[in-house]
C-alpha cells in the first residue's frame, strides 16, 4: 500500500484499508513519516510539499522498497505514481489505483503543483491505467469519468467506522452548551468564512457559542483577519491543529452538531465528505451542504439541516434550532447512528473491496 502524500496516520488507509486486507494478505505499508521500528512500516519515507522533489528524492526510494519486497500487488493511492506503477507492472505485479478525487476537476484550481507538463503526463498515465490497471473509486460520480475500464473496477466509499457509533457517552442534548465541532481541513472551499459569519449571528444571541475545529488550516492568518467577522468572533473560535480522531472525535460529547459544509468547486459537488458520516456515527445532527447528493443522505434519514454553502443567514438560523430544540436534536442524533448502522458505514465498503482483490489475485 503506496501514497507519497497522505500521512501515516491517514484514517481511511491506516484505519479502514489496511486491516481490511490484512485479514488475507501479509502487507506492507509505504507512507511519508512512518513511525519507527515495526516492520510493517519500512522503509520509512520523507514528505515534500512539492511534487518534483517527491519524484526526485521519495519516488527513488519507493522503487527500491518495491524491488527488495516484491509484492503481487501494489495499491496506489496517488495519480503521481502512475508511472512508477507501469515499472511495477513490467516487474511482474498487478496494479490497485484508488481514485480518491477527481483531477480532471481539481488540477485548474489548484494553486500549487500543477503546469501543462504536469497536467499532461497524468492525463497520459491515467488513461494508459485504464487499460491496465484494477481501479478503486471513493465516489460514484468518477464513474462518469472513468467509463472505458478494461479491468474490474469498485466504489469503496469512505464511510464511517463502526468503532464510533459507541465509541463516546453523550451527554442529553438538554445540557449541552451552545458547541458546534468541524474536523477536517479547514478552508475557505470548506466553508469556513460561511462558518465565522454564521457564529457572529449566533453569538448576538449565544455570545458563549463556540466552534471547535480540528484539522490543519489552508489559509494564512493574514487572510483570516481580513474576514469581516473575524474581529468579533476570535473568541468564540478554538482551533486544536490537528490531531488523532479519537483526541477530536471525544470533544463531540459536548456538541450540538457537527458541520460539513463544501463549496460546489472542483469535484466537491459530486463527493461525500467524510465528516458527514463520522458525525453520524458519533451521534451529532448535521449541518452540511445543500447539495443533491447530500441531501439524499440528511434530509432523507432526517439527521440534520442542508444549507447553502455561503448562506451564513441560513447556517446561523439552522445552528439556533438546533440549541434551541434539544429533543428534535437528539432524535436527528439518533437517526444519523441508525442510518450508519443500516447504510453508511465501513463495513459494507470493506467487503467491497475485498471482493475486488479476489479478481486481482
Amino acid at each position: 500500500m503506496l501514497s507519497t502524500i497522505h500521512p501515516a496516520n491517514d484514517q481511511r488507509i491506516v484505519g479502514k484499508v489496511l486491516p481490511t486486507l490484512q485479514s488475507d494478505f501479509e502487507v506492507k505499508v509505504l507512507l511519508p513519516q512512518q513511525p519507527l521500528g515495526n516492520d510493517l512500516w519500512h522503509p520509512r519515507i520523507a514528505f515534500f510539499k512539492q511534487l518534483w522533489l517527491r519524484i526526485l528524492l521519495v519516488h527513488p526510494v519507493v522503487l527500491g522498497a518495491f524491488l527488495w519486497y516484491r509484492p503481487q500487488i501494489v495499491h496506489i493511492f496517488v495519480a503521481e505514481l502512475l508511472p512508477l506503477a507501469f515499472v511495477f507492472r513490467w516487474l511482474g505485479a498487478d496494479i490497485v489505483y484508488e481514485v480518491q478525487e477527481n483531477l480532471y476537476k481539481k488540477i485548474p484550481a489548484k494553486t500549487y503543483n500543477k503546469g501543462w507538463l504536469f497536467e499532461q503526463l497524468f492525463r497520459y498515465f491515467d488513461q494508459k491505467a485504464r487499460r491496465h490497471f484494477y481501479f478503486v473509486f471513493t465516489e460514484d460520480a468518477y464513474l462518469k469519468t472513468y467509463q472505458n475500464l478494461t479491468n474490474p473496477h469498485a466504489v469503496v466509499h469512505n464511510f464511517a467506522d463502526p468503532k464510533w457509533l459507541s465509541s463516546t457517552t453523550l451527554s442529553p442534548f438538554s445540557h449541552r452548551p451552545p458547541v458546534f465541532f468541524y474536523a477536517g481541513v479547514i478552508s475557505f472551499e470548506r466553508g469556513f468564512d460561511t462558518m465565522l459569519a454564521a457564529v457572529a449571528l449566533v453569538k448576538k444571541k449565544y455570545p458563549n457559542v463556540l466552534l471547535k475545529l480540528f484539522g490543519h488550516r489552508r489559509f494564512a492568518d493574514e487572510q483570516m483577519h481580513q474576514l469581516s467577522d473575524y474581529e468579533f468572533t476570535k473568541d468564540n473560535l478554538v482551533f486544536f491543529g490537528y490531531v488523532s480522531q479519537t483526541q477530536a472525535f471525544a470533544h463531540a460529547q459536548e456538541a450540538v452538531a457537527g458541520i460539513a459544509l463544501l463549496k460546489p468547486v472542483g469535484d466537491y459537488a459530486d463527493s461525500y465528505p467524510t465528516k458527514l458520516f463520522d458525525y453520524m456515527a458519533l451521534g451529532l445532527p448535521v449541518l452540511t451542504s445543500d447539495l443533491p447528493l447530500l441531501r439524499a443522505v440528511v434530509e432523507v434519514h432526517q439527521c440534520g439541516f442542508c444549507v447553502g454553502a455561503t448562506d451564513a443567514h441560513a447556517l446561523a438560523e439552522k445552528m439556533l434550532w438546533l440549541i434551541e430544540n434539544p429533543e428534535a436534536a437528539a432524535q436527528m442524533a439518533h437517526n444519523g447512528q441508525e442510518a450508519v448502522r443500516q447504510h453508511y458505514n465501513w463495513e459494507s465498503e470493506g467487503r467491497k473491496l475485498k471482493s475486488l482483490y479476489d479478481l486481482v489475485q
